[in-house]
């Protein structure tokens, strides 16, 4: 299976869900936009494209860890293009936040996608699908070449630092944690 079949999969399944309305006509966005664009899945895609992203979370500290990202100077999830070696998107949202965050054995949240967020980059739309990845115990990060700061923060700092899109994001992530 492709990546693209992979994520016109994970997107069809986001549907049976409970999501908000704008989750519902944003999955329909990208799936459009796959049905549109072959190549919908590569930063080649001037249209725009999907990328995967992971907000990483410690919730045995009440913390997440974002990445001052290097070129948008935003406080942000770890994330990013997809590369032809990921064989999922799930794949390709581990990859991001373990070379972003340095920290070895994240694992993903279960039950798929936590968010789906689309917003304008200096290269393009990024159709963004968003997991969660858990830290390990005793998580230690370590910046990458695409970070200017990588940093924890308490869950009710991120208002503080990041935009809405990632404070939505945060929200979502807890409303899914188990008790």
């Amino acid at each position: 299976m492709s990546l693209h079949d992979d994520a016109v999969l994970v997107l069809e399944r986001y549907e049976g869900r409970e999501v908000p309305e704008d989750q519902a006509e944003l999955r329909q966005t990208y799936l459009d936009h796959l049905g549109a664009y072959p190549d919908g899945m590569w930063k080649a895609c001037s249209a725009g494209h999907i990328t995967a992203s992971a907000l990483v979370i410690d919730p045995q500290h009440e913390r997440v860890l974002l990445t001052l990202h290097g070129k948008l100077r935003m406080w942000l999830q770890m994330g990013g293009h997809c590369e032809p070696g990921d064989a999922t998107l799930a794949d390709a949202a581990l990859r991001e936040a373990t070379e972003e965050s340095g920290v070895p054995g994240l694992t993903l949240l279960g039950g798929g996608p936590v968010r789906l967020d689309r917003h304008l980059t200096p290269c393009a739309w990024h159709l963004d699908v968003q997991y969660a990845a858990l830290a390990p115990a005793g998580a230690v990060e370590a910046i990458s070449d695409e970070s200017l700061d990588l940093r924890w923060f308490g869950y009710d700092e991120v208002a503080d630092v990041a935009d809405e899109s990632v404070v939505r994001l945060v929200k979502a992530t807890l409303e899914r944690l188990p008790v």
